[in-house]
């Protein structure tokens, strides 16, 4: 592990404080899960330990036994919600992995048959559309 520590200035960080708002898909005392902001493909959501870890190697398995049936119960809403083929579940740690914010997160990412996932840019979605897609999730659950 590269022994660095937790950035408390994360982005996630932020949106868990409330300072930066994100449009929430589910939340309880351990969790919260919300639509990404540069989705790969419709319904794309990332669900988050309110725990702090940079990643899955620093993260407390007692968070992490919280988190992954979070991130079951998202994907098979999502798979519902998005009339899905599959789902993708993403998770990256350390730069050389393609992490980019140092706060532990899953991707949850429908995805059909031959379409081919966007790339992760810094084209940001429409807030309207991720608005929708978050109240499908949820109706979904």
């Amino acid at each position: 592990m590269s022994g660095q520590t937790y950035d408390d200035n994360n982005i996630f960080a932020k949106i868990l404080r409330g300072e930066i708002p994100c449009h929430k898909v589910y939340e309880d005392d351990d969790t919260l899960a919300f639509m990404d902001v540069m989705p790969q493909a419709p319904g794309h959501l990332l669900v988050v330990p309110k725990s702090q870890s940079r990643n899955l190697l620093d993260a407390d398995p007692a968070a992490l036994s919280k988190t992954i049936p979070v991130v079951q119960k998202l994907a098979k809403a999502a798979k519902e919600a998005f009339d899905a083929d599959g789902i993708f579940i993403a998770q990256f740690n350390e730069p050389a992995a393609g992490q980019t914010v140092y706060h532990l997160h899953f991707h949850v990412i429908p995805r059909r048959e031959g379409e081919p996932l966007r790339p992760h840019s810094g084209k940001m979605e429409d807030g309207d559309i991720l608005k929708t897609n978050a109240e499908k999730i949820r109706a979904a659950l």
